[in-house]
């Protein structure tokens, strides 16, 4: 099983971005997915989740009315549409998936990693 993120890269603050995260080598839809970012020297933190059918989904309160997750079971394919970027949103990018209805918040939570896409927002 593979989780290959793209889409990141260098955004000036206000701007946006959208990640990708295609998933392969499993049935997509058996799992509930989400977006997780690390800063240099910080814990890996939540940014948003959604379940396994797309309808419900969940965002940290630094994501709640910027970001938008989604997915495309039929593409195999997971997005995060980042808009008003700031600095603080500058870290790797991570998606994650777990064999799961409903997404969850915490990391030890999900088995499978996607190797991370670099933000970095400029001021």
């Amino acid at each position: 099983v593979q989780l290959q993120a793209s889409g990141g890269g260098l955004a000036q603050t206000g701007g946006s971005l959208r990640l990708s995260c295609l998933a392969s080598g499993r049935t997509f839809s058996n799992y509930a997915m989400g977006w997780f970012r690390q800063a240099p020297g910080k814990e890996r933190e939540f940014v948003a989740g959604i379940s396994r059918s797309g309808i419900s989904t969940y965002y940290a309160d630094s994501a709640k009315g910027r970001f938008t997750i989604s997915r495309d079971n039929a593409k195999t394919t997971l997005y995060l549409q980042m808009n008003s970027l700031g600095p603080e949103d500058t870290a790797v990018y991570f998606c994650a998936m777990r064999f799961h209805t409903a997404y969850s918040v915490c990391v030890d939570s999900y088995d499978t990693w996607g190797q991370g896409t670099q933000v970095t927002v400029s001021s």
